[in-house]
């Protein structure tokens, strides 16, 4: 249960591309958090831990909601992205602290929070049952809980689209057809699957909500450079960075065209623009 690979990934590729796109994904990713913030319905005096919390933005809501008297705070494997939530956290002066841990392991103080709260932080664990219970414990007993995870793959549009784009095109492509199961941003997809773990780590009153949104994936001063940067961010945050790694240049060439022509398909006059799927899980301890 040590998530070799997942600190290794976040305190590399995938931390330096969320770092390097931080301000862009959380305007994508803003009502998504709106939803769940809303859910969680965090109150002054609460103590809020925010797992997985990346660069801090919404560690530093939860810490408008808590004030005054309240306490969030945030914890992630990655060393970039906690960096930023620090250098974040002088300027916005919420009161939120952070911390660089491993929540599937880290020795949390018993019942310290009152919730347990997350955007997009929970599906990268080895061991998510082991992680959970782990979780479970800085709970207090009928403290909440409350995240948002992805549904599946196929009904999001920034793995979908670009792989079937490059059906085809790009030979045997690596995580094509990848264990639904397996550590990563669809771990979760499954709402029997995210009942289960969570009975199994102790928690209760366990609901998943459906939870639709159209995501601005891409954004420029014309139609062609929106698409442009929907193709760059696809291979900066979403599949086509792996997907495309060691292939022939003539190869990366196609696969970057068709993915193109797929993003070209989704642009307005205002961006581009790509559906969103997510689970909202509630739970107590």
């Amino acid at each position: 249960m040590n998530n070799l690979v997942q600190k290794a990934d976040w305190n590399a590729a995938s931390g330096d591309g969320w770092l390097q796109n931080q301000e862009q994904l959380d305007r994508m990713l803003a009502e998504c958090g709106h939803a769940i913030l809303a859910t969680a319905d965090a109150r002054p005096g609460e103590r809020v831990l925010d797992i997985g919390c990346g660069a801090g933005d919404s560690s530093f809501a939860l810490a408008r909601s808590v004030a005054p008297g309240g306490t969030v705070t945030g914890i992630d494997i990655s060393v970039p992205l906690i960096g930023r939530a620090h250098k974040r956290e002088a300027q916005e002066s919420t009161g939120a602290r952070f911390l660089l841990a491993d929540a599937a392991t880290h020795d949390f103080t018993p019942a310290q929070a009152d919730l347990l709260f997350s955007r997009f932080g929970l599906m990268f664990f080895d061991d998510p049952v082991a992680a959970l219970r782990n979780l479970y414990g800085g709970l207090r007993n009928g403290g909440r809980l409350a995240f948002i995870c992805w549904r599946a793959a196929g009904e999001n549009d920034w793995v979908r689209l670009p792989m079937q784009a490059v059906r085809g095109i790009v030979p045997l492509a690596p995580g094509s057809s990848p264990d639904p199961d397996a550590p990563g941003p669809f771990s979760f997809g499954d709402p029997d699957r995210v009942e289960r773990l969570l009975a199994e780590a102790g928690f209760r009153d366990i609901r998943l909500t459906p939870f639709d949104c159209e995501l601005c994936f891409g954004t420029g001063d014309s139609r062609e450079a929106a698409i442009d940067d929907a193709v760059r961010l696809c291979g900066e945050v979403g599949p086509l960075r792996r997907l495309l790694a060691g292939q022939p240049e003539d190869i990366c060439d196609r696969a970057v065209a068709a993915v193109r022509a797929a993003f070209a398909r989704q642009v307005r006059e205002d961006g581009v623009f790509i559906n969103g799927a997510c689970w909202i899980v509630t739970a107590r301890a």
